[in-house]
């Protein structure tokens, strides 16, 4: 776990050996079984999770109570609900494990310790942060100029192994398409 953290910060910051030990105190091993929630609807959001293993997904329920998937989290990914970690607000969003999955899971208030005690951390973190705005810009740019075929046509050649971990209506979902009309592009190949 330590390793995979550190290759993975590396990408953004280097950290000398005393640094990650000490940030190493603040964060926390836990492993959730598959369909286990990470985050409920209403709660509020006290972690930002390192995934090490296994596949998450971050949906809602709409009004008129459909799962939509706002994004999927594998291995090396932060996962948060970003809105209600920093405001201390209820989550309108679920957090759940779709594989076992073990992360390494950090609090708010250990996170802005570790800022204090390791400067370097809080920038590694604005880049990650600066990071995943402009993919999900992207990700909504790209998708919009598309039509539902190319979408999932998209998603599978970017993702393809990840796309055969993930149920195949909770790819719809994501995708913001029907199950059977994915059912149908799935046929036509």
């Amino acid at each position: 776990m330590r390793q995979q953290l550190l290759d993975y910060f590396k990408r953004y910051v280097s950290f000398s050996e005393e640094e990650l030990n000490i940030f190493f105190k603040y964060l926390t091993a836990e492993t959730y079984s598959k369909k286990e929630f990470l985050l409920n609807e209403g709660a509020i959001c006290n972690s930002q999770f390192f995934i090490i293993s296994g596949l998450i997904r971050v949906f809602k329920i709409d009004e008129k109570g459909n799962e939509k998937i706002i994004h999927f989290g594998i291995e090396n990914w932060w996962v948060t609900n970003m809105e209600s970690f920093i405001l201390k607000e209820p989550s309108k969003v679920y957090i759940q494990a779709l594989e076992d999955t073990t992360v390494l899971k950090i609090n708010k208030e250990d996170l802005e310790q570790a800022y204090k005690t390791i400067p370097k951390l809080e920038r590694a973190f604005r880049i990650i942060t600066e990071r995943m705005f402009i993919a999900i810009e992207r990700k909504n740019e790209h998708y919009a100029k598309m039509g539902s075929k190319e979408r999932y046509e998209d998603f599978v050649a970017q993702l393809q192994s990840f796309s055969q971990r993930v149920p195949q209506y909770m790819i719809a979902s994501y995708l913001d398409i029907t199950p059977e009309y994915l059912s149908e592009l799935r046929k036509s190949k």
